[in-house]
């Protein structure tokens, strides 16, 4: 049996993609595609949608059945063997849950990223303080305080993507209960807006918050994040978080209705320069 993993890299996403196209392709289904590994349609399926790694001998035997050439072949290999490299992230291991693995290794890869909130700030815009509160009060079950630190040290290193080269873009749609909802102490909840003031100043980053005043809006219901890749094999992708683990649609009709829910947040919620006035004026009554 293949070995599940946490989180699978952007190369093998992109691979285990390729691998499902080719098989279309040669008009198998995943059931005759079981039948040479002699493993069951439900195996190929998790090595076609990257819950599993792609084990060597399996490309080696299922290529050649797919119609690939000898130096389609060397080539797929080759880029399996890069693709399996760890990501950063592998190092924390420890505290990263299976079903947010793959919402890392999507961040890293993707061109723009579209995040509604209604609850908290997102965790690529938070500061230390923040999210050490947040973790500390938002799990389920005693806290563990060097658990915490190690989640927090994952989370300000995922935050360096919005500062590295080639940067994503990065929209945020907040719910106004995002600044009212207090995270510890004053001084923690003027840190956070600081630091939100900072971003607007970023040019790949647009914040803009929905006020109460405005109303009822198509995204009420619950965060999501929308993923947008440079890589023509990986779909447009949402991500939906819940207490005990996640959701990842890439079904066209699903991810389509899901920015038309986003694109109707931002056309309903405050301006990015509203938004900055909005900031500084709850700055200053904290």
């Amino acid at each position: 049996m293949s070995e599940p993993r946490s989180a699978p890299t952007i190369g093998q996403l992109v691979l285990s993609r390729q691998l499902q196209a080719r098989r279309e392709r040669a008009g198998l289904t995943r059931d005759q595609a079981g039948k040479l590994l002699r493993v069951t349609a439900a195996t190929i399926r998790r090595m076609e949608m990257a819950e599993v790694g792609l084990k060597i001998p399996y490309i080696q035997m299922l290529l050649p059945a797919y119609g690939a050439s000898d130096d389609e072949i060397a080539t797929f290999l080759q880029m399996a063997d890069e693709a399996a490299r760890p990501g950063w992230w592998q190092r924390f291991h420890d505290v990263l849950p299976s079903w947010f693995g793959g919402h890392v290794s999507l961040e890293e890869a993707a061109k723009t990223i579209r995040s509604y909130e209604p609850h908290f700030v997102p965790g690529l815009l938070q500061t230390e303080e923040y999210a050490r509160a947040v973790l500390t009060c938002g799990g389920v079950g005693r806290p563990d305080p060097a658990r915490t630190e190690r989640q927090v040290a994952l989370r300000l290193e995922r935050q360096s993507l919005l500062t590295r080269d080639g940067a994503p873009v990065f929209w945020a749609v907040l719910d106004e209960t995002v600044l009212r909802r207090p995270v510890g102490p004053p001084d923690i909840m003027r840190g956070q807006i600081d630091r939100l003031l900072a971003v607007t100043e970023l040019p790949n980053v647009t914040l803009q918050i929905a006020e109460f005043a405005a109303g009822h809006h198509p995204g009420t219901y619950s965060p999501f994040v929308l993923f947008r890749f440079a890589v023509p094999e990986l779909p447009d992708m949402v991500y939906v978080e819940y207490l005990t683990g996640a959701l990842y649609l890439d079904n066209a009709r699903e991810v389509m209705e899901h920015m038309e829910a986003m694109d109707r947040m931002v056309a309903h919620a405050e301006s990015a320069r509203r938004t900055r006035e909005i900031l500084s004026e709850f700055r200053k009554g904290l």
